[in-house]
């Protein structure tokens, strides 16, 4: 038996097997290490305003390299559809890099704690999910964790961190007039782009606790 890639390249299960188990073991690691380097900043400062300072180029790399799993679904590696990952690493890419990374006024802001602790959390049980499995050794509390966390931690992460942060920008977007030379040729700006971005993220966040009321 094969892994198809495409129907066009073939590997052997074993082999993608040892690479998945690898990539998703490297990313937990990786996100574990930067979750201890952001708590014992805490710890040590007692402040939430060093977040960027302590992880933010962790993160990026973790963040950027995680397009792969992009590949691995368009390669058929794993069993998820292309859109939904490609939008989620879309949206914390241009968080991340395209707004954090480009406004130092923002970097020491609580909202960067806030959703690097919400990320870094979520990735760490997420990834430690997929390695173990691929093993068939993952205990039960880890996959009820892989389940169950992102009921709590995607709101936190997205309201109080991702959204308000951005929302906390928009005065330095348009000060700065990011990305003009860009989005001129588009005719609107960046900062209307980024207001468009905040409507739609408070509307998802709206159904998803609409949802989650009513399943529950």
């Amino acid at each position: 038996m094969t892994v198809r890639l495409r129907d066009h390249v073939r590997i052997p299960p074993m082999a993608a097997k040892f690479y998945l188990l690898a990539y998703n073991s490297f990313h937990a690691f990786g996100w574990a290490v930067g979750l201890s380097r952001l708590l014992a900043t805490f710890s040590a400062t007692n402040s939430l305003n060093r977040a960027y300072n302590s992880y933010g180029d962790l993160i990026s790399w973790l963040q950027v390299g995680s397009f792969l799993e992009v590949l691995h679904s368009a390669l058929g590696l794993v069993p998820s559809g292309v859109l939904p990952i490609l939008m989620q690493w879309g949206g914390r890419t241009h968080f991340l890099l395209a707004v954090v990374r480009q406004i130092d006024e923002v970097q020491e802001m609580p909202s960067v704690f806030i959703t690097f602790l919400s990320w870094s959390i979520s990735e760490v049980i997420r990834y430690s999910h997929y390695a173990l499995n691929s093993l068939e050794i993952c205990p039960f509390w880890l996959t009820y964790l892989r389940y169950t966390a992102f009921i709590a931690l995607y709101p936190v992460g997205v309201a109080p961190g991702e959204m308000w942060l951005m929302y906390e920008a928009l005065p330095f977007i348009k000060k700065k007039n990011l990305y003009s030379s860009f989005f001129d040729t588009l005719h609107f700006s960046y900062y209307s782009f980024v207001v468009s971005q905040l409507l739609l993220v408070f509307e998802n966040i709206r159904s998803f606790l609409f949802a989650t009321h009513f399943c529950g």
